[in-house]
């Protein structure tokens, strides 16, 4: 039996083989779980390839974090595929470039706006739309980047992480009393499409292997999703408002 055995696992964020989300949805599978993906618009048909490349086909239905329609509708969506869930993974995030690559002080509250929703604010509305689902207690995942510090070419995307993960610590507050955790994993830089779209992130990416003690590969997402698949088990029971880093080792050491 795996670490999954019979869970119903919502993944959000499968664009690509490459992404972490996909081999979240994997493992999850692996393990056990029913897998259930989300996409949106133009995308949607992406996502629903990405489904069937999985070792079990998962079913998509439609989210988009900034429509609240699909927001309050994602439940009752979902429980057309399954009764219940046992899981949700947070892997959404978008800033426009305006407001990355450098361009902190110039960044426009119009553009900022569209980052916060999308990168932070999503959480909240994600986890209020599963909780009713999760009627049995469950745990919430999400992914970051190490939001204490002011990198390289980051800007506003930065700050939103830094949202995002307070974010989380009220969803595990707020939650926990029905059983919910609610906890983020904090990866180093890995060169999934969202990396692709971030001017300038080879120079965040170019030294981490460096600093790391134990080195790191960006060209592979499958350490991170271990751990991610790890807290949505029964194997962290008593863990939440937690940052788990999958980073070799960086957010350790000093310069």
């Amino acid at each position: 039996m795996g670490m999954l055995e019979g869970k119903n696992i919502l993944v959000t964020g499968v664009l690509t083989e490459g992404s972490i989300a996909f081999d979240v949805a994997r493992l999850c599978q692996e393990q056990g779980a029913t897998v259930v993906l989300t996409g949106m618009g133009k995308t949607m048909k992406i996502t629903q390839s990405m489904g069937r490349r999985l070792p079990v086909e998962a079913q998509v239905v439609e989210l988009d974090v900034t429509d609240q329609e699909q927001i309050d509708s994602l439940a009752d969506r979902v429980k057309e595929i399954v009764p219940h869930l046992d899981g949700a993974v947070h892997s959404i995030g978008f800033a426009p470039q305006s407001v990355m690559g450098g361009n902190f002080m110039a960044g426009a509250w119009e553009d900022v706006s569209v980052a916060m929703h999308i990168s932070a604010y999503s959480l909240k509305a994600l986890a209020a739309s599963v909780a009713p689902l999760m009627v049995n207690g469950g745990s919430i995942v999400g992914l970051t980047f190490d939001g204490r510090y002011a990198w390289p070419v980051y800007d506003w995307m930065g700050v939103a992480k830094a949202a995002f993960e307070a974010t989380s610590r009220y969803v595990a507050r707020d939650l926990g009393p029905q059983g919910i955790r609610c906890n983020l994993v904090s990866a180093g830089p890995i060169k999934t499409t969202a990396a692709k779209h971030i001017p300038g992130f080879d120079q965040m990416e170019s030294k981490w292997s460096e600093r790391a003690p134990l080195g790191w590969d960006s060209d592979a997402a499958e350490p991170t999703a271990r751990a991610v698949t790890a807290l949505l088990s029964d194997w962290f029971p008593a863990t939440t408002g937690e940052v788990v880093h999958v980073d070799g080792g960086v957010h350790a050491m000093g310069q």
